[in-house]
């Protein structure tokens, strides 16, 4: 009934067909947005990320699309497998190239198998998985990897592919009219610390600028791509993943998903976080800044984007990837899914027995994050009379 193929480029697949399935809702699978990453050379070629996208047919119409990667290593994921690679490694077998179903350096859940409305879900998972069991038995790739699946798809693959969790840190809107109302759920010392951190901000003379699609003009872009570079190379020792042009590029393509915070001290740009827009909620994404104040980061990537999302009515704010830190700001743990699976029944077996050991210390890792959480104690409901 379904047919499934790989498609070594998102321009090989009509933009208008794979729009029609995946809509608008969640930017990262947008057609746009992929073919940015692949025209500006994110992907491709000596990247290690090469376009395998799967797409599902029902006869010649294009029913369900899964963007994907053959990968050469295991950088941009956050989804960390260096442990099994240099288990096939040390047996003298071949981890790479493994396919990958994600969004390259993208690590927000979402959307990673989108299927066109009337068909059947559990069918198109299947014709997924027998092509991916197909491919690696053929050596084509080592595993296949589906990287921050919603629970609802995770779970329902979970039989045929091995599932793993992690904790993330999200803000979650509980109807706030301004900062301050949510600022009132916290404890008295915890809202004086968080107080006492934008203070400083405000008193090193840092203004914010909040700027939407076409409000963004080049000079802007070409400040805050230097900060991207400089973060980067202190952090990583390479200038990002992403060029100059894919800023302008998602700028001119898809500039309704754009939020960027500017921060300004004296007239002069000094720091910089992107954000994308979704249907309900702001992804905090990209980060720099070429001088050093306290609390600038948190202020730029948590506070003017929890704000943000006040003022606009979005329900959650997802900025990625680690952080304790965020627990005490007000983001709270949440879990973080994926799904494998390896060829090798060997390896398998024993990735399936280290997944199990892993998951309660996950779940304790949760429980304890929790702890930390800057909210106010609920009042203790009241006594029935006797």
């Amino acid at each position: 009934m379904y047919r499934t193929v790989f498609a070594p480029s998102i321009s090989d697949v009509d933009e208008a067909a794979w729009q029609a399935i995946v809509g608008n809702d969640y930017p990262f699978v947008r057609h746009a947005f992929l073919k940015a990453l692949e025209d500006t050379g994110a992907v491709g070629d000596d990247s290690g990320w090469l376009a395998q996208h799967i797409l599902v047919y029902h006869g010649d119409k294009l029913v369900a699309v899964a963007p994907s990667y053959l990968k050469t290593h295991s950088y941009g994921e956050y989804v960390f497998d260096w442990a099994w690679a240099d288990a096939f490694h040390r047996y003298g077998r071949e981890y790479y190239p493994k396919l990958i179903t994600a969004i390259p350096f993208t690590p927000i859940t979402g959307p990673r198998i989108c299927i066109a409305e009337g068909e059947h879900e559990a069918d198109i998972h299947s014709s997924i998985i027998q092509a991916v069991r197909a491919a690696t038995a053929a050596h084509e790739f080592s595993s296949w990897h589906l990287l921050f699946p919603t629970k609802a798809v995770s779970d329902a693959l979970k039989d045929e592919a091995m599932q793993r969790s992690a904790v993330h840190f999200q803000w979650r809107n509980e109807g706030y009219t301004s900062f301050e109302d949510f600022l009132a759920e916290f404890s008295s010392r915890k809202r004086k610390n968080l107080r006492k951190e934008r203070e400083k901000v405000r008193a090193a003379d840092i203004e914010f600028e909040v700027l939407s699609g076409h409000e963004i003009s080049e000079a802007m872009w070409d400040d805050y791509y230097l900060f991207y570079q400089i973060t980067y190379a202190r952090r990583s020792g390479h200038g990002g993943y992403l060029d100059r042009a894919f800023f302008s590029a998602l700028s001119a393509i898809m500039p309704e998903h754009l939020v960027l915070v500017m921060a300004k001290r004296h007239g002069d740009y000094i720091a910089g976080a992107l954000n994308f827009r979704g249907k309900d909620t702001l992804y905090g994404r990209y980060w720099g800044c070429k001088a050093d104040f306290d609390f600038l980061h948190f202020e730029t990537c948590y506070y003017q984007g929890i704000a943000y999302c006040i003022r606009e009515g979005l329900q959650r704010f997802d900025p990625g990837v680690q952080g304790e830190h965020k627990l005490q700001r007000g983001f709270r743990p949440t879990y973080t899914f994926s799904n494998h699976i390896i060829a090798e029944p060997a390896f398998e077996a024993a990735i399936a027995d280290f997944l199990e050991r892993e998951k309660p210390q996950v779940e304790a890792y949760f429980e304890e994050a929790c702890s930390y959480l800057p909210f106010r104690a609920p009042e203790p409901a009241p006594r029935a009379p006797d």
